[in-house]
């Protein structure tokens, strides 16, 4: 990963399926300091723990055998409802001015359904976009992991 130029006033959403915080640099390039300015939670249990009927059955044609749809993956689609979410918060902050240039921070399935959510208000502002899972590190590891590659 090439190293990002976390300029002064620029922001970063780091987001998984579930969890998402919107930073902001208060330093600058060669020393940032990140901070936390909005945190969210989507609650988002495993799919066992959502779906609740087997999988249906249909009958081929000919009417021998039987097969069965494959069950749906309750707990990928929160995930993309979830993308779609922080779509719609982007687009109220950029609406706002409340950021001009801003670093997404996903898993490349979350990153991807971000982007196709994204409105062109906020795509225009997207400085870099970054494949990698960071949700669980502190703010201060954010900054190690950014500024050093």
């Amino acid at each position: 990963m090439a190293e990002i130029r976390l300029e002064h006033d620029i922001w970063l959403l780091v987001a998984d399926g579930e969890k998402a915080l919107f930073l902001r640099n208060e330093g600058d390039a060669e020393y940032p300091n990140l901070e936390v300015v909005h945190e969210i939670h989507d609650d988002n249990p495993p799919t066992r723990e959502q779906g609740t009927d087997a999988p249906g059955r249909y009958a081929d044609p000919q009417g021998a055998h039987k097969s069965s749809f494959e069950e749906t993956d309750w707990h990928r689609l929160e995930k993309d409802r979830f993308a779609g979410q922080l779509s719609d918060w982007l687009y109220r902050l950029a609406h706002r001015g409340r950021f001009k240039k801003i670093v997404l921070i996903a898993p490349p399935q979350v990153l991807g359904a971000l982007r196709r959510e994204l409105h062109k208000e906020v795509s225009v502002r997207v400085a870099a976009e970054i494949p990698k899972t960071l949700t669980n590190h502190t703010v201060v590891s954010i900054e190690q992991v950014l500024t050093n590659g």
